[in-house]
């Protein structure tokens, strides 16, 4: 554990329900308790990022993202110090991205599809959780999510979801999935998880005495 820090990755596929478990334990744990890092932050700029080879950008490869920048923002949050960062509004014009301030916190939760392939933020982690999804019920989200809050087409979605989001679950998130500590199953919701993960973040930020496994 890092000294006054703690911190936990929360990887998974797009639509597995990442940042809705961050979100919820965030909402489950005293206010101050908790700095939420979001990989998406980190995204190069559209004009930066790969175009396959049909003219469409892949935003869905670990060269998308400026990793390493997150890893020394991670760094920089346990050793006490604020960052600040402008949102990342998934290229939509008419939204003026806001300006973030991420301040230390006793638990830092980190999500990201990435974060457990780019070793040098995997190895700054005490905690690391894989949410597990069916590929039929991340598609299912991603088709609601993207229309709805990205104003995407549906041959889009399904484009994307061919050509770039499986790829990238396959390639560079499930040789990590051994890594991990702790499988959240979200194919209907994981209100459970939250609820063993709050007690767990809890007892680490020293706020609560430890749980004696036997007298459950």
């Amino acid at each position: 554990m890092h000294q006054g820090a703690y911190l936990v990755g929360v990887a998974g596929g797009s639509g597995s329900g990442k940042t809705t478990l961050v979100r919820a334990l965030c909402a489950a744990l005293p206010a101050g308790m908790v700095c939420r890092v979001s990989q998406d932050d980190y995204y190069y700029p559209k004009a930066d990022q790969f175009i396959d080879p049909n003219g469409k950008v892949n935003f869905d490869l670990p060269t998308a993202v400026d990793l390493d920048g997150l890893a020394r923002d991670l760094r920089t949050l346990v050793s006490g110090d604020s960052i600040f960062k402008k949102e990342y509004t998934f290229n939509n014009d008419a939204k003026e991205p806001k300006l973030i301030e991420l301040r230390p916190a006793p638990v830092l939760l980190v999500e990201g599809l990435f974060v457990l392939h780019h070793e040098p933020i995997r190895e700054l982690f005490d905690l690391r959780i894989f949410i597990d999804a069916s590929e039929g019920a991340q598609l299912d989200r991603r088709l609601k999510r993207d229309s709805m809050e990205r104003g995407y087409g549906t041959e889009d979605i399904l484009y994307q979801w061919t050509n770039h989001v499986l790829p990238a679950y396959r390639n560079y998130l499930m040789p990590h999935r051994h890594l991990c500590d702790l499988h959240v199953v979200n194919e209907s919701g994981f209100d459970r998880g939250v609820k063993v993960l709050r007690d767990h973040l809890m007892q680490m930020a020293g706020t609560v005495e430890p749980i004696d496994i036997d007298k459950l």
